[in-house]
């Protein structure tokens, strides 16, 4: 007996000790040490005299004009706050409070942001926007004194990105609305109250943690920018880091110290407003609703002229949520001349953006006619664009499954010790990376992980060659860390303590109870999540951009450098063309992944019982009406 404790004992020793090694290794190697590697950097750099001088890059970020990359990003951090809310709280009510006609149709408007997103999305509004694009094109016809380039720098970017993060309003706002207690807009109405004041006294008092909450998070998005500015033309601090990081000594003074500098002033930025909402928090706040509650029932909007305003707003914003994909999806089956002209041509439709190879003749300087062979090509026989795809399938999918595992393996073990401070350490261990801006994380492990020298590697260079693929897994794991914990640890709430112990009381083993009695109860969650995070990492331009390599060049990256360098020497010469059709090819992708998640897998078992209950019963009707003609066939 004693020997078999022993063994028992020195079994779950050897895996509690493992476990312990590796997430102290995944702190320490791939959280902390590079990061802190970076904040050192700033201070080690010499001057003109060759002396190390810790104040050289903080002078030099003082005198020159370092100070305007942050301040931009200030400014479009805080109106981007103001624009996305007023924009993301009008959706959100007129499509779930107010009853406005068409909501249905409205709301699939504009959720079509979180099907497309980054660098697609951006690509679409300069489809529209940019000095050859359609609408600005049409405008150029009609005042032919306008400037081509409007559609550039802040007021761009604040436009385009105004519009591309409601989709966190869709989200959450959504949900806190629709589980508002409809007895207190009711018993508001009763005392006379009209429907604005009570939206005003009533609905949005209860919104209030979660508008901070998004407030916060939208700031965040603003200051840590990368796509829309390095697309539209705006200095801002995430593009000049990237620029920074590809620069070298040779081309301007100490360029890696000022692109560390830049990413801890983010990180700093970030780190308040985390501790600030965090602290927001723990206040607590909590509205006393009725014993029943009762679902929320829309509002009609009594006055007309209002109601006609609100319908009116309601579709210019619909406008200008689906023109932008119309557009993409309608030209993704034109062809390449149509594309670059942008003019919509109906008697010629094509799938070459998609599939298959054609032949590209073109005059050259010497006015002789030169044919590139195989030219215009579309995405699924394109083989850079082809590449990218399983290149960033494969790195998406292995870096989703990984945090995934990591996260489920540490919430198990943070609910076995909940009472005890190393389940708290392991917790605030796995939400760090938040603390710090993507770009950080992705900047120290370029600078860190690029040499032989980090002994934790085996002394490999895994910035060098095909190398570089298992830092941007490891980038998108650790981003993704956080977020994943916050999501499968509210699933394992819906564990009943009660099975784990009947599972202990019949003899069952720790890991044996977590695979077959735990698991099967988080694992929609865990799905959930799994899905998610691939989505998100799929089209994902930032973090690649930081690997900037030929080894690790992403799906969002094979499409923006092909479309940088269309028609040159009569190569890619319908690249806009693929890039319209690898939009329609995300959107297909986001859109199944978000309907598996929010559709099918976020009916609870009431609901899929109905819907089973009606297709039973449609099937039966459908039964009834082939069997009884054939029946009255025969009796004739």
């Amino acid at each position: 007996m004693s020997q078999t404790l022993d063994r028992k004992f020195h079994a779950d020793w050897i895996i509690r000790l493992i476990g312990i090694a590796f997430f102290a290794y995944l702190f320490f190697g791939f959280m902390l040490v590079p990061c802190l590697n970076t904040l050192t950097s700033i201070f080690r750099e010499k001057n003109a005299a060759g002396q190390t001088d810790p104040l050289a890059v903080i002078r030099f970020f003082l005198a020159g004009s370092m100070g305007k990359f942050v301040w931009n990003s200030l400014k479009l951090a805080i109106l981007l706050v103001l624009t996305v809310n007023v924009v993301g709280i009008s959706i959100v009510l007129l499509t779930e409070y107010f009853d406005i006609k068409g909501a249905k149709i409205l709301r699939m408007g504009y959720m079509t942001t979180m099907i497309y997103s980054g660098v697609a999305l951006v690509t679409g509004y300069m489809f529209l926007y940019a000095n050859d694009g359609i609408l600005t094109t049409a405008l150029r016809q009609s005042f032919p004194n306008m400037n081509p380039n409007w559609f550039s720098g802040f007021n761009a970017v604040l436009f385009t990105m105004t519009f591309a993060c409601t989709s966190n309003h869709m989200l959450f706002l959504r949900n806190a609305i629709r589980g508002i207690d409809y007895n207190t807009v009711e018993a508001a109405r009763n005392m006379g109250a009209n429907p604005f004041k009570v939206l005003w006294k009533v609905v949005l008092p209860t919104l209030i943690p979660t508008l901070f909450s998004l407030t916060v998070m939208t700031f965040i998005t603003g200051l840590c920018a990368m796509s829309a500015p390095t697309l539209l033309g705006y200095d801002s601090i995430n593009p000049e880091i990237v620029r920074l990081a590809g620069s070298s000594a040779a081309d301007e003074s100490f360029p890696q110290a000022r692109a560390a500098l830049l990413s801890i002033i983010l990180a700093m930025f970030t780190i308040v407003l985390l501790t600030v909402l965090s602290s927001y928090e723990r206040k607590g706040h909590y509205l006393s609703v009725s014993k029943t509650k009762a679902k929320l029932q829309k509002q009609k909007i009594t006055n007309p002229v209002a109601n006609v305003l609100a319908h009116i707003y309601a579709y210019i914003l619909f406008i200008i949520y689906m023109t932008p994909v119309v557009m993409i999806i309608v030209f993704a089956f034109q062809t390449y001349s149509a594309i670059r002209l942008k003019k919509l041509d109906l008697s010629q439709w094509t799938l070459i953006n998609f599939f298959g190879k054609e032949d590209y003749q073109y005059l050259t300087s010497r006015g002789k006619y030169k044919t590139r062979v195989g030219a215009i090509s579309g995405v699924f026989s394109n083989e850079s664009t082809l590449g990218g795809i399983k290149l960033s399938f494969i790195l998406s999918a292995l870096a989703a499954a990984l945090a995934c595992v990591i996260v489920v393996v540490a919430c198990n073990y943070i609910f076995n010790k909940k009472h005890k401070k190393s389940g708290v350490v392991l917790e605030y261990a796995l939400l760090f990376p938040w603390l710090l801006p993507t770009i950080l994380i992705c900047y120290s492990y370029r600078t860190f992980f690029n040499s032989n020298a980090v002994w934790y590697v085996g002394n490999q260079n895994l910035y060098y060659a095909e190398s570089v693929r298992i830092l941007i897994v490891m980038a998108y794991t650790v981003t993704k860390l956080p977020f994943s914990l916050r999501m499968i640890k509210a699933s394992f709430y819906a564990i009943d303590e009660e099975l784990e112990d009947a599972a202990k009381n019949l003899g069952a083993k720790p890991l044996r109870t977590f695979l077959r009695v735990k698991l099967p109860i988080i694992l929609p969650s865990v799905l959930a999540v799994f899905a998610l995070n691939f989505n998100a990492l799929f089209t994902e331009y930032d973090m690649s951009a930081t690997f900037a390599s030929k080894y690790g060049t992403s799906y969002a990256m094979v499409i923006q450098n092909m479309c940088a360098e269309e028609g040159m020497y009569g190569y890619n010469v319908n690249a806009s063309g693929r890039r319209c059709a690898s939009t329609v090819f995300i959107m297909i992708v986001s859109g199944i992944i978000l309907y598996l998640v929010y559709g099918v897998g976020s009916r609870d078992l009431g609901e899929r019982l109905a819907i089973k209950d009606r297709r039973r019963k449609r099937m039966e009707k459908l039964r009834a009406a082939f069997g009884g003609g054939k029946e009255s066939k025969s009796a004739a």
